[in-house]
């Protein structure tokens, strides 16, 4: 029999579709990530399945809408916040197929310990629960709230004052593959290994190091920048890890990020109340919080060296929530039967990025905002350029094939508008039901 693949997941946060060179960034320097890409197969038409933080990790580990994951919203970060609702994950079914699992960074899906990681299918746990902090007190400041100090190993509050958050859990993710690919040979089990780091979101916190990297650029992208380079040195550790390992042609390692940049004023730790330009869309529409490309579209990589092409790009749209039936799919050797995910695997597309394959219609939706896509075609409805009211686009049809910024509606086109709406009149009665 094959032996299962170990799996490294790897998750941004806050970074935008242009903020890689190998997504076109000039003046990020991400050595290690543009290194990724040229071994496997990049993602140039991938998405997040919100734009905002909770909802898209709830897709993620359950392979489901936000609305059928039970979390819609951005949570809060009190110790009394519930989260996911109990269902099977990610981790809970590869622990299930024998691996040993892990996660280091944030989990944002619940900070009320009765939410907290180690009940979702995770042996080892290091990170944060909220949706931010500060990245060398590991505090969460909110508002008017208290700050929360919330750094965990395990069920644990340890203090690590004066570390910078992203190298620590760079760090700390290294370490458990090391201890976990080193018995492969004997046949120990395989391991998953889940990093969502927290970086480049707010507070724009990284070391002089890096600040110096990128010292010539401009005051906001120079901080956005700087923390790219940090999460990118963090990724090099990790993937030193499996090199030293001897377990990196054998490994699926996915990279991708949660949603597209942020433009809120809570960027500038100065109080500006003025909108932040530091991160990328690379000339999408939007940025974090709409459902126009640059608030959804985001880089995505994925590498198994003795599976997959390398240097391939795969242009299909995909989303986070296939991952689930993807990496379970590698895992088993054929397609699992999940009932119950909304994903669909998309490894034979991997595997030959040229094969044909059926069209299907995926869709987006927050507060109020409603987006489509079934081919090279996009609705949109009450769409919103960033994380604030109101919507700029009331209603909209784009042809993203030829459009990708989504600067010209199309109008009405026979054949196409009336599909898409009615598929979204069904969305918008099966989503306003009772649960």
């Amino acid at each position: 029999m094959t032996p299962r693949p170990n799996i490294v997941l790897i998750y941004a946060d806050d970074l935008g579709w242009g903020d890689l060179g190998c997504f076109g960034a000039e003046d990020v320097p991400t050595p290690h990530l543009d290194a990724l890409c040229r071994r496997g197969v990049k993602l140039t038409q991938w998405y997040a399945n919100s734009p905002v933080c909770s909802p898209s990790r709830a897709s993620l580990l359950t392979g489901r809408y936000p609305e059928h994951a039970g979390v819609e919203a951005i949570l809060g970060g009190s110790r009394t916040t519930p989260g996911l609702p109990p269902q099977p994950t990610l981790a809970s079914r590869l622990r299930d197929r024998g691996y040993r699992t892990g996660i280091f960074g944030k989990w944002h899906l619940g900070a009320d310990p009765a939410f907290a990681p180690g009940r979702y299918g995770f042996d080892e746990v290091f990170g944060f629960r909220a949706g931010c902090v500060d990245y060398y007190s590991h505090i969460f400041y909110w508002g008017s709230r208290a700050p929360i100090h919330d750094l965990w190993d395990g069920e644990d509050e340890v203090w690590l004052n004066g570390e910078y958050l992203t190298t620590v859990i760079g760090r700390r993710a290294a370490d458990f593959i090391t201890r976990s690919a080193a018995p492969r040979a004997e046949g120990a089990a395989p391991f998953f290994c889940y990093v969502p780091f927290n970086a480049p979101h707010y507070p724009m916190h990284a070391p002089a190091e890096h600040m110096a990297r990128v010292a010539h650029l401009p005051p906001g992208r120079r901080e956005t920048a700087a923390m790219i380079a940090a999460l990118d040195d963090a990724i090099g550790e990790i993937l030193r890890a499996l090199e030293e390992a001897g377990a990196d042609q054998d490994t699926i390692v996915v990279f991708s990020s949660d949603n597209g940049p942020s433009r809120e004023s809570r960027n500038w730790l100065g109080g500006e109340e003025i909108s932040y330009h530091g991160g990328s869309s690379g000339g999408l529409r939007g940025a974090k919080g709409s459902v126009f490309e640059g608030g959804i579209r985001v880089p995505g990589i994925i590498t198994w060296p003795a599976r997959l092409p390398a240097g391939a790009e795969l242009t299909d749209p995909g989303m986070m929530m296939d991952l689930l039936p993807t990496l379970l799919h590698a895992s088993d050797g054929c397609a699992p039967d999940l009932p119950d995910v909304d994903g669909v695997s998309v490894l034979a597309a991997l595997r030959d990025p040229t094969a044909p394959r059926p069209e299907r219609t995926l869709h987006w939706t927050y507060e109020g905002q409603w987006a489509l896509r079934r081919g090279r075609h996009k609705l949109v409805v009450d769409a919103r350029e960033g994380m604030d009211p109101p919507a700029t686009t009331p209603r909209a049809l784009f042809d993203l094939a030829a459009d990708p910024a989504e600067s010209h509606d199309l109008g009405d086109l026979p054949g196409i508008s009336d599909a898409l709406e009615h598929e979204l009149a069904a969305l918008r009665e099966r989503h306003a039901a009772p649960a």
